[in-house]
C-alpha cells in the first residue's frame, strides 16, 4: 500500500470515533488521538479536537458513533465500572476493530485496535475535561 493511502486510511479511522461516549462528566472535553501503524516510515502527528458532552449524554452513555462512517456498526458495547469496551465493523471500508477507554474524574485514556485489509493500526486516546461547554 502506498504511504499516502495508508495515511488517509489512518486519518479516516481516527475520525471514525470522534466522541467516545462513556461514564464521563458533562462539559467540554479535549481528545487527542495518536495513530501507530507498523511498517509506516514516518509517524503520523497526533490529532486533537474538543467535544461538548451534554448533561443528557453524560447521563445516558451510548456507543461511539460517526457521521463519517455510516456503514460501521458497534457491538459488544459494555460499561464496567469506569471502563468502556466495544467492537466495531465497517464492511464498506473493510475495517474491524475493538477498543477500550478508562475514565477518571476529569480524564480518560484508551486504545482502539483496527485492521483495514492487511494493515493494522492502533489509536491511542487521551482526554481531559476543560470545563463547561462554550455557549
Amino acid at each position: 500500500m502506498k504511504i499516502r493511502t495508508i495515511a488517509l486510511l489512518s486519518v479516516a479511522a481516527a475520525f471514525a470515533l470522534p466522541a467516545i461516549a462513556g461514564p464521563q462528566k458533562a462539559g467540554k472535553w479535549q481528545t487527542t488521538i495518536k495513530v501507530e501503524m507498523p511498517g509506516m516510515p514516518m509517524q503520523m502527528p497526533a490529532i486533537t479536537h474538543d467535544v461538548c458532552v451534554t448533561p443528557q449524554e453524560a447521563e445516558k452513555p451510548e456507543p461511539p458513533r460517526s457521521d463519517r462512517q455510516k456503514d460501521c456498526t458497534i457491538s459488544d458495547y459494555k460499561i464496567e465500572g469506569s471502563t468502556v469496551s466495544w467492537k466495531m465493523s465497517c464492511p464498506k471500508s473493510n475495517m474491524t476493530g475493538d477498543g477500550t477507554m478508562t475514565y477518571s474524574a476529569d480524564s480518560y485514556t484508551g486504545e482502539f485496535h483496527a485492521k483495514m485489509g492487511e494493515q493494522t493500526m492502533t489509536m491511542h486516546y487521551t482526554g481531559k475535561r476543560l470545563g463547561e461547554c462554550d455557549k
